[in-house]
């Protein structure tokens, strides 16, 4: 398995718990009694953090790296297409993930700085996108 598969594999399960843990803190807000200015921005915060983190982080890092791997061979000389696109697709995605995680509690208690951080998220989540499909397209072919 290629070091990037790995990097992409094992980022995804930490992404996996970290929205579980974010699902379980939001099912479990009412009997924790959370009240005042931390409990309507929390829960306005975390439903986002929580599809992102499990989207994004886990599903689709997951996918990105079983991909690399598996997908038939571009080449002899370069069976996974770009090694250096695809190190690019894996810091582009993590990198736009983590401004999202950190933006939408900012968005939530309505600071102006945190709505540039959340386009800039999805600008490098796109790229990201962008960057997996260019590295994988000629590896998807007919026998």
């Amino acid at each position: 398995m290629p070091p990037l598969t790995r990097w992409l594999i094992r980022t995804s399960f930490v992404y996996f718990f970290l929205g579980l843990a974010a699902g379980i803190l939001m099912a479990f807000q009412p009997l924790l009694k959370l009240t005042g200015w931390l409990a309507a921005p929390l829960m306005a915060a975390l439903f986002p953090v929580y599809i992102h983190l499990l989207v994004f982080g886990w599903i689709t890092q997951l996918i990105f790296g079983v991909v690399f791997w598996m997908f038939p061979k571009y080449s002899r000389e370069k069976p996974r297409g770009s090694e250096a696109l695809g190190w690019a697709t894996y810091g582009l995605l993590n990198a736009g993930l983590l401004l999202r995680v950190f933006g939408e509690p900012l968005y939530a208690q309505g600071m102006p700085a945190s709505q540039w951080m959340l386009a800039v998220s999805a600008v490098l989540q796109w790229l990201s996108g962008l960057a997996f499909v260019v590295n994988s397209w000629g590896r998807v072919k007919e026998k």
